[in-house]
């Protein structure tokens, strides 16, 4: 369905939704003054349909969200608020710094917190035939929430996809993790910074937050490691990776820790690695992206008066066109290699068949379609893949 017969249909789908937020109780002068009153946004419409042709790098990703001015700005902010980020750190068990971290990746401190009407987007959405009936369930809890806290219409303002206040909370999140930081009476993750920093330790400690331990780490690696061993199915103990001669970043030791982590090569054996552990799972249950969660977990670093990544982003790293990276994972099926879906996404699966290419061929087996990587895939023949036809 296109933009312009959404647009005819609109009214007859908020006549529905009317009859749907009435049936569950939600008050009647809310649901015709609000409901009635809504507005299609083809632009939203616009954006849900559209796909980046190329992904981002992660040497471009991270560049562009740790910059110093940002770690500058975290550190004043992680000063500003220091009381109330202790007392949010003794409650929910959230270090000040992850939660200032975070509102640098979502809002960047609040200075842009998104300018479509959230409940206009929502409606749009609704409406539509693709996701609507996440979008429908999202729009009614944005309802409740308007009742609840007696919010106000217009100034409900956030991204297209109906993310809202500092957090960028769906209104699902808002709902059930939301609270009153600064003690006021209400919730208002808009005009509150200290609501949004307590919803967001709140949040993260629903997800699963563990007190007292960070996010992961940069490591060094040996010259003889064997890349196979990264990869988000390959967790060992941290004294496992301290025997197999992983090193902290700087060159020191690991520290002495029982618990699992996971080794993290998101360039490949060319750029920095990572061990990541069970609270950077959490940070990928807030946004499942690998990048956004070494990025919040650096960024954090940072802000807390850590030093910069010693290795070195490669500048020659180039994103792939998702048409490329689905013409990768198709080859790879055919190779018998089994990527999964060709989704155009580089997830476990895929580098799983990209490091068992990689073992055949004699190439470092780090998971990641480099140069040399993909040339290999995109010319080797199905039947020299040495799978039965």
């Amino acid at each position: 369905m296109n933009p312009s017969d959404l647009t005819d249909s609109f009214g007859q789908c908020l006549v529905r939704l009317e009859d749907r937020a009435l049936r569950q109780g939600l008050p009647e002068p809310i649901v015709r003054e609000v409901l009635g009153t809504l507005q299609f946004q083809p632009r939203v419409i616009e954006l849900d349909r559209s796909q980046p042709e190329f992904m981002q790098s992660f040497a471009d990703y991270l560049r562009a969200r740790v910059t110093e001015q940002r770690v500058a700005r975290g550190r004043e902010l992680l000063s500003r608020h220091r009381d109330l980020l202790t007392r949010l750190t003794r409650e929910y068990g959230v270090p000040g710094h992850y939660l200032v971290a975070f509102w640098g990746l979502e809002t960047n401190f609040g200075s842009f917190l998104g300018s479509m009407p959230t409940l206009d987007s929502l409606a749009t959405l609704a409406c539509d035939g693709r996701r609507g009936a996440f979008f429908e369930d999202e729009l009614m809890t944005a309802l409740r929430v308007l009742e609840r806290d007696s919010l106000v219409p217009a100034s409900m303002r956030g991204s297209w996809a109906g993310a809202m206040g500092h957090t960028q909370f769906m209104p699902s999140s808002y709902l059930r993790y939301a609270v009153d930081g600064d003690d006021d009476g209400r919730i208002d993750l808009w005009g509150s910074e200290a609501d949004a920093l307590a919803s967001g330790a709140n949040y993260l400690q629903s997800l699963g937050w563990l007190r007292g331990q960070r996010w992961g780490r940069e490591v060094r690696l040996p010259a003889d490691f064997n890349h196979a061993d990264a990869g988000v199915e390959s967790s060992r103990m941290l004294e496992q990776w301290q025997k197999l001669g992983v090193t902290a970043g700087g060159g020191q030791p690991l520290p002495v820790a029982d618990f699992e982590a996971t080794l993290l090569l998101p360039m490949g054996h060319r750029g920095p690695g990572f061990l990541v552990y069970s609270n950077f799972e959490v940070i990928m249950r807030w946004n499942r992206s690998q990048s956004y969660a070494i990025a919040v977990g650096h960024l954090a670093d940072r802000i807390a008066g850590g030093p910069a990544l010693v290795a070195a982003l490669p500048e020659q790293d180039r994103a792939l066109s998702r048409a490329g990276i689905q013409a990768m994972q198709q080859r790879l099926h055919e190779l018998g290699l089994e990527p999964g879906e060709a989704d155009g996404i580089v997830g476990p699966a895929t580098r799983a068949a990209l490091r068992r290419f990689q073992r055949e061929r004699d190439l470092v087996a780090d998971g990641y379609p480099d140069p040399a990587t993909l040339e290999a895939v995109m010319t080797q023949a199905p039947e020299a893949s040495g799978e039965p036809e």
